[in-house]
């Protein structure tokens, strides 16, 4: 374990990289699901006002696909990829195609660790196809996260570890007819988590539509979560495979500060980590499939405090945003970089710029709302 480092990190070189574009689109598939539709990017003129740029808007991810985060998008087409490859379709099956391959069931079950948002991502999608699912989360999720996953018709199982050592101890249960679903990565396990990074790009997608909607060319600035950097290197790849694309921030907790820690260090490490009101953001080490964007691609990356992310809450509620402190973390990362003089010249914030805040999940668990 490395001793976290949670000074902001710059990286004033990071927009002269470029990754490769990434072919195809999820799109099509995610609106193939029931209940599909773009989710809200909601203006918060007050915001801008008060942090001195143009414009701020908030792509609201608290009901996604009847569930209360954007993690759906990503499980869903992950499934879908690797179910479509075990009955060797060419294509990635719909779930109903998928459902119908499946019918009997076969034996095949869906394992994942998780904080909450990814297991019951994983385990919806598990019941819409008729699929067991076996859901781990670590010490600390919350009695409502574990409800949600449970009410999916989830195996839930409790873990006293954290949530890398639950990962490892998922993973060394995987195989044969038990799938691992798992959106971090690591030697040998890379191919399932890049389809639940490519599955984030539908959330991008609907972005630029509704910012060229807006009369909007593009954003300035994009504000992300980080975690284990999925759902980051979705957004680096992206705005970093063609030319002027925006700067790119991501925001963790002070406790669990494991990509800033390893922008820092230049090397992806672990660093322990404690509880904090940003379970979903509580991981101690970058996904390996990450990594690579992250180093090259972030212009920054900050840590904040539960009472940080708290406040943020309440004022995301205040401008009729449910967002969850995960979600809500990224009011308070641009709160601090908007204050900080080094943080607002990398970033390159000025009166005009457009700033997008990724509110990665609501405070509401919903109910299953979904039928295939």
């Amino acid at each position: 374990m490395t001793r976290p480092i949670t000074t902001a990190y710059l990286n004033p070189a990071a927009r002269r990289w470029r990754a490769e574009p990434r072919g195809g689109s999820p799109l099509e598939f995610h609106r193939s699901l029931p209940g599909y539709a773009p989710t809200p990017l909601v203006a918060v003129p007050s915001v801008a006002a008060a942090l001195g740029v143009g414009a701020v808007l908030v792509k609201d991810e608290s009901r996604r696909l009847g569930l209360s985060a954007f993690k759906i998008l990503g499980a869903s087409y992950a499934i879908a990829r690797a179910l479509s490859a075990r009955c060797g379709m060419e294509t990635v099956g719909t779930l109903g195609e998928l459902r119908s391959a499946f019918s009997e069931g076969g034996g095949v079950s869906l394992l994942a660790a998780t904080d909450g948002n990814h297991g019951r991502a994983v385990a919806h999608i598990a019941a819409l196809l008729g699929l067991r699912s076996h859901i781990f989360v670590p010490r600390g999720v919350s009695e409502q996260a574990k409800a949600a996953i449970v009410a999916e018709g989830a195996d839930l199982v409790e873990l006293d570890l954290s949530y890398d050592d639950v990962v490892a101890h998922v993973a060394a249960r995987a195989g044969g007819d038990a799938l691992l679903i798992q959106d971090t990565s690591w030697s040998g396990y890379e191919e399932v988590p890049q389809w639940i990074v490519e599955g984030y790009a539908t959330l991008l997608e609907e972005v630029e539509e509704q910012l060229a909607d807006r009369g909007f060319e593009r954003p300035d600035l994009v504000v992300v979560p980080a975690g284990v950097g999925s759902l980051a290197q979705t957004v680096v790849e992206r705005y970093r495979s063609f030319d002027h694309g925006p700067a790119v921030m991501v925001v963790e907790p002070r406790t669990a500060a494991s990509v800033t820690t390893a922008l820092h260090m230049a090397d992806r490490v672990s660093v322990p980590t404690d509880e904090t009101v940003m379970t979903g953001l509580n991981c101690g080490t970058v996904s390996a499939l990450a990594w690579p964007a992250l180093r090259n691609g972030l212009d920054a990356s900050v840590t904040v405090t539960d009472d940080q992310a708290l406040a943020a809450v309440a004022e995301m509620a205040g401008v009729g945003v449910d967002s969850g402190p995960c979600g809500a973390a990224t009011l308070a990362a641009v709160r601090t970089a908007a204050a900080d003089e080094d943080l607002r010249a990398t970033l390159g914030l000025t009166a005009e710029s457009v700033v997008v805040l990724l509110n990665t999940e609501g405070t509401i668990a919903n109910p299953k709302s979904q039928q295939l």
